[in-house]
């Protein structure tokens, strides 16, 4: 049974090959000056950093510029982001990336006029903003976190080995997002496939969760299972539209909101794979591959007929004459084949993680109460020492 809820998502979406046609008309919502945000370069090899610029110019804006936005964004960077922002008094925030550049810029967006500390206020404390919020844009090359339609910002602070996520309200949401497929072709295929389980692992930490009759988990299924038809097209022909644009539909609705609504919704994968990026800088949906299949074998037993759904409805095993418990393994033995035939990691050595990191690593997880089974550290170091 659904409880009471409220769902806003104000996010602005434009899908499809022309997409970017619509930034002009966006631009005029907003003051002259534009925060250009984004990553190591490769939206210049594209050419898509011209295209862009041309557009702002041409719209009679000053642009601005914060380059260099790195894969885990660090506090440091979200430090200088703020005072360019600031220096430049930016009207908007123009991301152009993925993930990680979307999120820094939403980072900084709370944090340009905020009196406090940033790192202390959102991602120790996890306060709201009090203060005035930058207007955020997104054009998005690589798919995966869903970060173009809702309110979360991740950062990592190196010296202390977190990183964070913060979820904020509506007010920090993109205003508008514009997401074109072919914008993603040129990702290498290591990261491509990473997004895509980043994908899945979202729409499973939400799924996972709840004991009711569900219109979220029918909604669900349906995304998983349109995720992993499209991945293996995409694995073997990048540039396959169709598979890239359902990926990347399938990749805004896993986390713009609205499939956890209903559901207490379960972290924990995201929790203990961002401790592991913490101590190894690696690839967040790689971290998030391999503790997947040691943390939900770990708790099977415990949300033993969500996992039973999930396997007979989202990998077709056919439950005549098995127990519940042997279904619900052979459900998670597939989604393993599948992971194995798409390239992910499976094993978190694979991503510099030893032994003797494994005690921070376990410090550093934030611990939810969402799921089947509230984990207590040494819980989590089973599920680490059996992912490596």
């Amino acid at each position: 049974m659904l409880g009471n809820f409220t769902y806003s998502n104000p996010t602005k979406l434009y899908f499809g090959k022309d997409a970017l046609d619509n930034l002009k008309t966006e631009l005029k919502k907003y003051g002259n000056n534009v925060l250009l945000i984004y990553g190591g370069g490769s939206i210049i090899k594209t050419g898509l950093y011209d295209k862009v610029v041309k557009i702002l110019h041409e719209a009679g804006k000053n642009v601005y510029e914060d380059a260099g936005v790195m894969p885990n964004p660090t506090v440091e960077k979200l430090y200088e982001g703020v005072k360019r922002a600031r220096a430049c008094n930016a009207d908007l925030l123009l991301a152009v990336g993925g993930g990680s550049v979307i999120d820094y810029a939403k980072a900084v967006s709370v944090s340009v006029h905020c009196e406090e500390d940033p790192w202390d206020k959102y991602y120790l404390r996890f306060e709201e903003p009090t203060c005035r919020v930058v207007p955020v844009g997104s054009i998005l090359t690589m798919v995966g976190t869903g970060s173009e339609m809702n309110g979360g910002a991740v950062i990592t602070h190196p010296a202390q080995k977190l990183k964070i996520g913060h979820v904020f309200g509506d007010m920090v949401f993109p205003k508008f997002s514009i997401l074109n497929p072919e914008l993603t072709f040129t990702v290498p295929q290591y990261q491509m496939v990473a997004g895509i389980f980043d994908i899945m692992s979202h729409i499973m930490e939400q799924y996972f969760s709840g004991t009711d009759d569900s219109a979220s988990d029918y909604i669900m299924e349906g995304l998983m299972r349109s995720l992993i038809h499209s991945s293996k097209i995409a694995v073997k022909n990048p540039t396959d539209y169709e598979a890239r644009s359902n990926i990347m539909w399938v990749s805004t609705w896993a986390l713009n909101t609205l499939v956890a609504k209903g559901k207490s919704t379960d972290w924990m994968v995201h929790m203990i794979g961002q401790s592991i990026g913490a101590y190894t800088d690696a690839t967040h949906g790689m971290t998030l591959s391999a503790v997947s299949l040691p943390y939900y074998r770990y708790i099977l037993k415990n949300g033993l007929h969500q996992f039973k759904k999930f396997a007979c409805n989202v990998w077709n095993v056919n439950p005549d004459g098995k127990t519940d418990e042997a279904v619900a393994l052979e459900g998670l033995a597939l989604m393993e084949a599948w992971m194995k035939e798409i390239g992910l990691v499976l094993h978190s050595k694979e991503l510099g993680v030893t032994e003797e990191m494994l005690d921070g690593i376990v410090k550093g997880t934030l611990i939810m109460d969402g799921g089947y089974k509230v984990l207590k550290p040494e819980d989590i170091r089973s599920i680490l020492k059996e992912s490596l």
